[in-house]
């Protein structure tokens, strides 16, 4: 019987440092300021899971919007927030469809 329980805590060990890493994939997170009619980071690279939260800190409305169409928030007011979560590798260029001069991108990876 001992012989089997030494490798019940090696499975054990292994499947909840799989949870473990799984658990902080979902919790990464980033975050860009909508700031002087700009986005601050202008590039961001993150990995597949993360969240990416921008905070607009101007008093005039923008809106997050993706080029393609993959996401985009209502116009956000004063210290008002949009999230998304990246979950596949790429580039996403987006812009403030109200300013479409703010550009800016994240890199997935």
């Amino acid at each position: 019987m001992k012989n089997h329980s030494w490798k019940v805590v090696i499975v054990v060990g292994i499947v909840l440092t799989g949870l473990t890493a799984a658990h902080a994939a979902e919790r990464s997170s980033a975050a860009i300021a909508v700031q002087e009619f700009k986005f601050a980071p202008s590039v961001l690279t993150v990995r597949v899971g993360t969240t990416v939260t921008w905070t607009n800190h101007d008093e005039e409305t923008h809106t997050i919007t993706s080029a393609t169409g993959a996401f985009a928030s209502a116009g956000l007011g004063h210290e008002d927030g949009f999230s998304q979560t990246f979950t596949r590798p790429g580039r996403y260029e987006y812009f403030c469809a109200l300013h479409p001069h703010m550009k800016a991108t994240v890199i997935v990876r």
